[in-house]
């Protein structure tokens, strides 16, 4: 069985790895140490663990409420402002989010490079919320 470090949980989570390294030390989920020392999650109580998290929240500040369920939290990296349109990119983690929305929404969510944002994926239109 597979098992993850507490920083490949943490990605899978959505969470940082800190919040990761508390919710083990106070045994939300089971852990057990290699060879060389490092703390592993067997991937079956990952994915219990998981299905817990997403009922029940993170315990972190919780998202708005929105219909868009695939939620990228990340780091604006670019935006390229038109006379009309805007181009953002968001680094989610290993995923790199590009969105096409108006000059206008971009200004109105104050987006700039270096803030938090989170890209909501709904079919085929990528959602820009500020976090």
């Amino acid at each position: 069985m597979q098992s993850y470090t507490i920083g490949q949980a943490a990605r899978l989570l959505g969470v940082s790895p800190d919040t990761a390294r508390r919710w083990a030390d106070a045994g939300k989920v089971a852990t057990h140490r290699d060879d060389g020392g490092r703390r592993l999650i067997d991937g079956r109580d990952l994915a219990a663990f998981s299905i817990e998290v997403a009922q029940n929240g993170t315990g972190e500040d919780e998202a708005s409420y929105t219909s868009a369920r695939n939620a990228f939290p990340g780091i604006v990296t670019a935006v390229t402002l038109g006379d009309v349109a805007a181009q953002v990119e968001i680094q989610a983690g290993p995923h790199r989010l590009v969105s096409l929305l108006t000059r206008e929404a971009v200004e109105e969510l104050g987006l700039e490079v270096g803030m938090q944002a989170t890209a909501r994926v709904k079919s085929t239109s990528v959602h820009i919320d500020r976090t």
